[in-house]
């Protein structure tokens, strides 16, 4: 999911590509989008220009979604763009610095080669730290930006904090900066990513007979509709309205951007994440939470030039394959509806199953919490009192585990679950997570213990010690999922295994959930909507306090 949730459907996910950042686009010069709020600011005023009710026929927000994030990370990939039954193709872009539109009927394969460069050269940037997601990437961009030091977001592969490449562009001043991090801060994981690039990729294609090789590429039909085949099969195309632009990266590959209005963008989104045959009311709370997280998210991606992606790190689109009339009667039914706390958007987290209880922010991520997103028992029935039996006990916690009925998600198959895992599988996955954060601890051999240290009132791992041959080092929320493979979420205890041998052979992950567990319960929801529950009290009861409002300028982002 995007770190944040998993979709109920089951989909297979556009590849993530890793490049770690290792190459550079000499190529191409990116047509640089810089986000400002004007974006959310221009779609309150069509408060004022209509969209005051549902059905409103106001101008939409245009939105730039990456759908193919990092085309040419790999030797010869291929990318085919396909008009549909009777359009065409029309393509924009310059060469030479002469621009040209081609217009064809016939399908264009975008392909890929590495190109050597005359002179190898080098690129560096300071990366001050490594994250499994955004949130708490975010935070702690925030937390170096009080300090004085400007920094950005980027996601490699895992999200990370750089300083900000054309404030420290010197190897002088990235050299001094780490200095003074290191003598200043107790951080150890800060370090200078440094890759010496002897090749880049470039993309050409053939159209009558002719190859070109672009420096911006801008793809357009006449009905707004166009098929993206990442594959060699022809069922794997998947329908995308609007235009699309292929523009360089910060990782010196390519993204396939999508721009698309919001309203259209929500189709190819609600079908994925609940799935067509949800009940109505789940659906409209799944439309007014996407609608609402778009709008408070569009920075997500500003380093590479787009808003958001297209995976389970932002919400699925996959575009108009899967649409249907219930999903679509759902998103125009609640037409220009967000979710607000005190005029503003909220932070419009869910996920696919909570386990049974939903998590405040700060279990999970580190930055201050929404009033809104608090501990929630999630049954329609409150038969468990989180004040008085609070799942920050481990006692406490373990009986809540192991009960099974009463909840709404008690028929879900990842309501509770039990994974167990050799000591030499946990190993290693603890050791790719620590070289990935240039933890010293990354050379350790052996697992002596685990033990969860703390947990929150929601009962999710606050903090889990690893006791090693070489130390004891701690994980703490987020980090655990990033660590272990077993984990479906970070609400689960450990049980330490024999398997009838004298020494310990690895541990049993006994939890609930699907997830981080904050905000709605995608299958709750539905269950909630069985009961007869109008969206509206849906999203008041996994987000209290809160109001649905239609978009107006009085709403801040």
């Amino acid at each position: 999911m995007r770190q944040n949730h998993y979709a109920v459907k089951q989909i297979d996910h556009p590849s993530q590509s890793q490049t770690g950042g290792t190459i550079k686009s000499v190529t191409m010069k990116i047509s640089l989008w810089r986000f400002s709020y004007a974006v959310l600011t221009t779609f309150c005023l069509l408060g004022l220009t209509g969209a005051s009710s549902p059905g409103s026929k106001a101008k939409d927000v245009e939105l730039r979604i990456g759908i193919v994030q990092r085309f040419g990370d790999k030797p010869t990939e291929q990318l085919q763009l396909e008009p549909t039954k009777g359009d065409r193709l029309k393509l924009k872009f310059t060469t030479n610095k002469t621009e040209q539109t081609l217009v064809t009927t016939n399908p264009v394969k975008l392909e890929t080669v590495m190109q050597p460069l005359p002179q190898p050269i080098v690129e560096e940037k300071v990366v001050l730290g490594t994250f499994r997601t955004f949130e708490t990437a975010e935070d702690n961009a925030q937390s170096w930006r009080k300090k004085g030091i400007q920094v950005e977001i980027a996601q490699p592969e895992r999200w990370q904090v750089w300083a900000k490449r054309d404030v420290y562009k010197t190897p002088l001043l990235r050299r001094l900066l780490l200095q003074s991090v290191q003598k200043n801060t107790k951080t150890t994981t800060v370090f200078i990513d440094t890759q010496i690039i002897k090749q880049v990729p470039r993309v050409s294609w053939v159209v009558n007979g002719n190859r070109y090789s672009p420096t911006k590429l801008e793809i357009s039909t006449e009905k707004n509709l166009i098929r993206v085949n990442e594959g060699k099969k022809p069922d794997n195309a998947r329908l995308y309205p609007g235009r699309l632009e292929l523009q360089s990266n910060a990782y010196g590959t390519y993204t396939l951007v999508n721009e698309v209005p919001l309203e259209t963008y929500l189709r190819g989104v609600v079908p994925y994440e609940i799935g067509n045959s949800a009940p109505v009311a789940s659906l409209e709370a799944q439309a007014i939470l996407a609608r609402t997280y778009v709008l408070r998210n569009v920075r997500r991606f500003e380093v590479d030039g787009y808003q958001l992606c297209a995976d389970t790190h932002c919400q699925v689109y996959y575009g108009l394959n899967d649409v249907s009339p219930a999903t679509d009667k759902a998103i125009a039914s609640t037409r220009g509806m967000v979710l607000t706390y005190n005029n503003q958007l909220v932070d419009a987290l869910y996920s696919s199953t909570t386990g049974g209880v939903t998590a405040s922010f700060s279990d999970v991520w580190n930055g201050d919490d929404r009033p809104y997103l608090r501990p929630v028992l999630d049954a329609a029935v409150n038969f468990w009192s989180l004040s008085d039996e609070s799942l920050a006990s481990e006692e406490n916690f373990q009986r809540f585990i192991n009960r099974k009925e009463g909840f709404n998600e008690s028929d879900r198959e990842l309501f509770r679950w039990r994974k167990e895992s050799s000591l030499q599988d946990i190993t290693k996955g603890l050791q790719k997570f620590l070289t990935v954060k240039k933890s010293p601890f990354a050379k350790f051999k052996t697992i002596k213990e685990m033990t969860v240290v703390e947990r929150s009132k929601s009962g999710r791992i606050l903090k889990l010690n690893v006791k090693t041959d070489i130390g004891t080092f701690s994980l703490y929320k987020d980090e655990v999922r990033s660590a272990f493979a077993a984990p479906r979420s970070t609400l689960f205890y450990l049980q330490p295994l024999s398997k009838g041998e004298s020494k310990l052979w690895g541990y049993a992950f006994i939890g609930g959930g699907l997830g981080h567990g904050v905000g709605l319960s995608q299958t709750g929801a539905q269950s909630l909507a069985k009961l007869g529950w109008a969206s509206a009290k849906i999203l008041q009861f996994y987000y209290p306090d809160t109001q649905i409002q239609i978009l107006s300028n009085n709403i801040k982002p």
